[in-house]
């Protein structure tokens, strides 16, 4: 097996484990591929027809402002799931883009096969629930509540967790922007807490 499928498959495991029939029919939804540091892999406006797993590389989702401005909302490095899925599953045009911040090596998931095939095997609907429980409520309540209610500081601190493994591949106006401050007070943040 090909390492970028070996790799899928013992991420998925570590949700739920798929029948040989399940995993076969997530294979046929699937297509390895390169994407180039700066390449846009889904487009603001558009609607998208997959989804990707991250082989090797990083990705952010970004939305951009009426100035031109862009917010990352989130960043996916290896045995992430990146894509536009709220458009996906409403069949609209994108409100987000997501981008490669390194040479990547993705696995491209056909959506509409990939529902078919959720539909049809019991074992792939329970990976799907619990990776959605997992990254799509779990994970993101606390970022919501804490763009809400915490102080910058408080907010780059939760970062530093959650992000920690790949902190050093950040650009740190990516940081900012996720963060919602600007790079300048990113910097004073940063001096205030050494």
């Amino acid at each position: 097996m090909q390492p970028h499928y070996a790799h899928l498959e013992r991420v998925i495991n570590t949700y739920s484990p798929l029948s040989q029939q399940a995993w076969d029919a997530y294979l046929g939804c699937c297509k390895a591929r390169t994407v180039v540091k700066g390449e846009t892999l889904y487009s603001l406006g558009e609607k998208p027809n997959s989804f990707a797993f991250v082989h090797t590389g990083l990705f952010r989702a970004f939305v951009r402002g009426e100035n031109g401005d862009e917010f990352n909302k989130n960043f996916f490095s290896e045995g992430r799931f990146p894509g536009s899925m709220s458009s996906l599953l409403t069949d609209e045009n994108s409100d987000l883009e997501v981008q490669a911040l390194e040479d990547s090596k993705i696995i491209e998931i056909n959506h509409q096969q990939y529902r078919d095939a959720l539909f049809k095997f019991p074992d792939l609907m329970i990976f799907h629930i619990h990776y959605l429980e997992a990254h799509w409520l779990i994970e993101k309540e606390p970022r919501e509540i804490s763009l809400l209610q915490l102080e910058a500081t408080e907010r780059y601190l939760h970062f530093l967790h959650k992000f920690e493994l790949i902190l050093h591949r950040l650009p740190q106006f990516h940081i900012a922007s996720y963060l919602g401050i600007t790079p300048t007070q990113l910097s004073r943040i940063k001096k205030k807490i050494k």
